[in-house]
């Protein structure tokens, strides 16, 4: 066989594992979008109103950081179909990166087999089809995780992953805590396990918190004129200490010597949070987030100085309560006023398509899937445990134990998080919960990977060792298939 002959047949095998490679990513784009397609729009939830309204009304609200909604203002003309379809596409490119990372790239249709089985197993889809910062949450872990650990990785795949880390960050202040202890720890094991954090590894960790910061800081800036971080932290802290009785015994135990706004309130305060915070409560009335900012703070660290005991009693409970909050659609129906107000009021070209999709006709109900989505997700948080031991006895499952713990660790941080800091709810559970389900499937693939058909010529084609690639466990660096 000439020369020629050779590299025509390579051009053609190369061809045709393009063309296979952009159908699996364009079937996996269309299948995580599903939900948003089947509507006829994307999905809306409660908070998608506060994150659009930002760029129009100018100022900051609490917990409504000012990146997630310049990108949804941006995409207003299109009526926000480039946000799921941004959404998605990430999506997919974080797992194909895992899979390349993991030893098993260049095979397009398992990350389609992958793609699928997720969007039936769990959330995922859902998460990909609402225009809501949750995607975000499980996204930047995936992208941390790429960062530190990950081989085979490009430098402008590296750097990309990074700013999809600060992006993320700046979508939500709960995601941008959740790094940041992630990245807390990293540091630490940089130090205590060299051999698995490499110093550089950390350090690009470290960057991409720090761009997060300068990210929020930026968006916030282009919203609302001033550099800020997003502002109501005090007050979420806040409603969970209500919820727990600790506001209560804090007021009963001030009032009779100090002149605090809420002591004439204190014996009809609800003790939900939600309905402090965002119904028609006394909070209103004494000018919300404004009028009660400095009291709010006041009475989190007064109570933090006199409880320790009941305070941390009260976290470890809501951690763990959060912990097995995974049921989806919480907020999806078809009764969210406000956001319904501030499209209409700021982005009314997008009225007619949203009023005229099914979520907006009938609603969408979430009974049926969670039986599936709510089982699954809390078996396989329960078999993390059983892999990562396994992991520990088996110096070939070395990877599987970074990606297990660290699975492990996000959601166990994002349950402090979300329900030691602010209070419990299932949608904290399901934006990351999807995680779970996706180790364990990788897991047998990854010990069967020696036995999997091996990537045909026009994949093979494509291996190259990275320049990024760097070791950082006792595994050398290996060639990686273009996934």
């Amino acid at each position: 066989m000439d020369a020629q002959a050779v590299m025509g047949g390579a051009s053609s095998a190369q061809v045709r594992g393009l063309v296979a490679s952009w159908a699996a990513t364009l079937l996996g784009i269309a299948t995580l979008i599903g939900p948003a397609i089947w509507n006829r729009f994307p999905l809306l939830q409660y908070d998608t109103g506060g994150y659009l309204a930002r760029w129009f009304e100018g100022y900051l609200v609490p917990s409504r950081p000012g990146a997630y909604g310049l990108l949804l203002a941006g995409t207003v003309p299109w009526n926000f179909w480039p946000v799921v379809l941004l959404q998605a596409l990430l999506v997919v490119w974080t797992i194909r990166l895992l899979l390349r990372s993991l030893g098993l790239g260049g095979r397009p249709w398992l990350l389609l087999a992958i793609l699928v089985s997720l969007s039936v197993t769990t959330a995922l889809p859902w998460l990909s089809s609402i225009l809501l910062t949750d995607i975000f949450a499980g996204l930047s872990f995936l992208a941390l995780f790429l960062v530190v650990f990950g081989r085979g990785i490009t430098r402008w795949e590296r750097g990309a992953l990074i700013v999809l880390v600060a992006f993320s960050a700046a979508t939500h202040s709960a995601t941008f805590a959740v790094i940041a202890e992630l990245t807390a720890l990293i540091i630490i094991a940089r130090y205590v396990r060299p051999q698995i954090v490499a110093p550089m590894r950390a350090r690009l960790a470290a960057l991409a918190l720090a761009l997060g910061v300068l990210l929020t800081l930026g968006a916030n800036y282009v919203v609302s004129a001033r550099f800020a971080f997003t502002p109501g932290g005090y007050g979420i802290v806040f409603g969970r200490m209500l919820e727990d009785g600790i506001v209560s015994r804090y007021l009963h135990d001030h009032c009779r010597h100090e002149n605090l706004k809420l002591c004439p309130y204190r014996r009809e305060l609800p003790l939900n949070a939600d309905e402090f915070l965002w119904g028609k409560s006394v909070f209103n009335r004494l000018g919300r987030f404004d009028g009660l900012g400095e009291e709010m703070r006041t009475i989190v660290l007064g109570s933090l100085r006199e409880y320790p005991t009941l305070q941390v009693e009260t976290a470890l409970r809501a951690s763990l309560a959060q912990l097995l909050k995974v049921a989806g659609g919480e907020g999806v129906n078809n009764q969210m006023w406000h956001t319904y107000g501030i499209i209409q009021r700021f982005t009314p070209s997008v009225l007619p398509a949203m009023q005229a999709a099914r979520q907006q006709q009938g609603g969408v109900t979430f009974a049926g899937i969670n039986q599936v989505h709510v089982p699954v997700a809390l078996l396989t948080l329960a078999l993390l445990p059983v892999l990562i031991l396994t992991g520990w006895r088996q110096r070939d499952l070395s990877d599987w134990r970074l990606l297990a713990s660290g699975v492990a660790a996000a959601v166990l941080v994002n349950a402090f998080v979300c329900g030691a800091l602010a209070n419990p709810h299932d949608r904290y559970g399901t934006r990351l919960i999807w995680l779970a389900p996706l180790t364990l499937a990788l897991a047998p693939l990854c010990l069967l990977r020696s036995r999997l058909p091996q990537p045909s010529r026009r994949q093979n084609a494509a291996i190259s060792l990275s320049p990024a690639c760097r070791s950082t466990g006792p595994e050398p660096c290996r060639a990686a298939p273009a996934a």
